[in-house]
């Protein structure tokens, strides 16, 4: 045999044993399976999906008709203004009729705009109610009506409160605070957003920290003293302008029932005034010289009150700066009362300058 047939024949490839081809076929196989399960399950996900979005597509609802767009009346800047000012003296339980309606105080926000009365000065403002009989809707009912007062001024006007009421048997004057009472600055609706220590406030108010859930935790006359607040103005240059008291208040304890009356030492007589109470059966024949003796002891009070008070205006008078001087001359009072609306009761006819017999009237009622 030559030796090229030789070599030829040792190169040969030899054939694959069965096992091996079995092995080859099955892997194959295998591959063939795991590519048809996968087509399986996507084509199968992909009909889910199909279908949910099928299912999907039946729910939609034909869309309506755009809507016409609404609109809401942008809050004014001062809104709120008389809302946040404590009304100071008004009964715990009657403060939710004060906000049974939405008032008006829109000449209130309109004061401090360009050319109104309070624009651009410092100004301090406190609350009060007034019960008076108005009408609305065609019936008469008594209401608890909101009035502010302005008072325009460089300096708090007041940081005293003054506590009376028939009830009780002297005037009381005491610090704000006492009463859990303060100046502090009104934040208009559109800086509310600012720090407040970098505003200058023009506007500061008279709040009140105490809370009506706190009540009930309190004694009854110190429940009862909130509703006999005013604020205490002092105002020594004006001395000779107001006129001071001479009415007394008396509460006689007599034995069936205490006496509760006013005296005035300059127009009432006292023989008179006893014997008119004994005649309306207010008190008894034999109490008449203990009634008269008592009355007289609150005369003497009242006329050394007067003279205490006419002498310390005096000295405060003597020791005042001409710049503390300027600002009382300069001092003003106004009082604002709701305007009139088709939802609130008018109370145009109701309106009085008269605020408290510490200053007398408001120089404008508005």
């Amino acid at each position: 045999m030559r030796k090229g047939t030789k070599r030829k024949a040792s190169q040969k490839v030899e054939p694959k044993s069965t096992e091996e081809t079995t092995s080859k076929e099955a892997s194959q196989s295998k591959v063939t399976e795991e590519t048809t399960s996968k087509s399986n399950v996507e084509t199968t996900t992909s009909n889910k999906e199909s279908s949910k979005a099928g299912r999907r597509a039946k729910r939609v609802k034909a869309s309506n008709p755009e809507s016409e767009p609404q609109f809401f009346p942008e809050k004014r800047n001062l809104e709120d203004l008389w809302q946040q000012v404590f009304p100071v003296g008004t009964e715990w339980d009657q403060l939710d009729h004060v906000y049974q309606y939405k008032w008006n105080f829109s000449n209130l926000e309109n004061a401090f705009e360009e050319g109104g009365e309070l624009y651009g000065q410092k100004v301090y403002l406190f609350g009060c109610t007034e019960p008076q009989l108005v009408f609305f809707n065609g019936e008469g009912k008594v209401t608890c009506i909101p009035v502010v007062v302005a008072v325009a001024s460089p300096f708090p006007p007041s940081d005293k409160i003054g506590i009376n009421s028939v009830q009780r048997e002297a005037e009381e004057i005491v610090p704000m605070k006492q009463m859990k009472m303060d100046w502090v600055p009104y934040i208009p609706l559109e800086d509310r957003d600012s720090q407040v220590e970098r505003l200058a406030s023009q506007i500061f108010i008279l709040s009140c920290t105490q809370r009506r859930a706190g009540l009930r935790h309190l004694k009854l006359e110190r429940v009862k003293k909130f509703e006999y607040c005013l604020p205490y103005f002092y105002q020594p240059l004006k001395e000779d302008e107001l006129e001071q008291s001479t009415i007394v208040q008396i509460i006689f304890p007599a034995e069936e029932k205490p006496v509760f009356c006013e005296f005035d030492w300059e127009l009432d007589e006292l023989e008179e005034f006893t014997d008119k109470l004994i005649e309306e059966e207010e008190l008894s024949e034999d109490q008449k010289d203990a009634f008269k003796d008592f009355v007289k002891e609150k005369v003497r009070e009242g006329r050394r009150a007067n003279r205490e008070a006419r002498e310390a205006r005096k000295k405060a008078l003597e020791e005042m700066s001409e710049d503390t001087k300027a600002a009382f001359q300069s001092m003003m009072f106004y009082k604002f009362y709701p305007m009139p609306t088709p939802d609130t009761p008018d109370v145009s006819n109701v309106k009085s300058p008269f605020i408290n017999r510490y200053y007398g009237k408001a120089h404008k009622v508005l």
